[in-house]
């Protein structure tokens, strides 16, 4: 069968999808090896001061761009930072944030929560990692004339962008933490960032310390997080 390049659908270009189509056993052993892989994965607070090239930085926030969003709008800003002063302010006012939170804003519940974790208000790991990347979404996009365009989906847009970004940080050897101190409006300033973008969660990107200690804990057996209907 002759099968075209393209079509054309409502007036825009359409290319043919390049499958990359796997045997039932194919599938079966590239879906669990992947699972093993991601199983590994875990968020960490104690960071080596060890560069990361920016080129790697690039390629996991091109990584990023590839996610599905609302219209293909791409709500999203991916701000890397590694200016040692850029990267002081940002812990000095994300601590200041941390600081209320813990002492009035947070429940004693949530904090009770929070103890297997081992996480409080200071935050080290904004100075010592190498990079940060502030994600920021776009609420709406800005015309050439000032009037504002509509994007869709946003939240849902950019976190399954955030999800792919934390993927591929941990396929590239290097580790992370979703760090979402609230409320989060200094990034914004600090970055000196538009007025249609909010920030959405902080990345510290790098190697982990040597050695470094996670806690024990253990994610939801399948049973208590799917229901299939066959």
């Amino acid at each position: 069968m002759n099968t075209k390049s393209h079509i054309i659908v409502n007036g825009y270009e359409h290319v043919v999808y390049q499958s990359n189509a796997l045997t039932q056993e194919e599938l079966r052993k590239e879906s669990i090896a992947f699972y093993n892989f991601l199983d590994q994965r875990r968020s960490v607070r104690e960071y080596d001061d060890t560069p990361v090239p920016k080129e790697v930085i690039e390629n996991l926030i091109k990584t990023a761009s590839t996610a599905p969003s609302g219209a293909h709008k791409q709500p999203w800003t991916f701000c890397a930072v590694s200016n040692p002063k850029l990267k002081a302010k940002i812990k000095e006012a994300a601590e200041a944030e941390e600081k209320e939170s813990y002492e009035s804003r947070m429940s004693d519940r949530w904090k009770k929560d929070l103890e297997p974790l081992g996480t409080d208000m200071h935050k080290p790991f904004l100075e010592i990692a190498p990079w940060l990347i502030i994600v920021f979404k776009k609420v709406h996009e800005i015309g050439e004339s000032g009037e504002k365009m509509n994007n869709y989906y946003v939240n849902e847009s950019v976190g399954i962008a955030s999800g792919m970004l934390i993927t591929a940080i941990h396929n590239a050897g290097l580790v992370t933490l979703t760090h979402t101190p609230s409320p989060m409006n200094f990034l914004a300033k600090l970055l000196n960032r538009p007025s249609n973008e909010r920030a959405f969660l902080l990345l510290p990107v790098g190697y982990p310390k040597s050695p470094t200690y996670v806690p024990n804990i253990e994610r939801k057996p399948l049973d208590q997080i799917a229901e299939f209907y066959e």
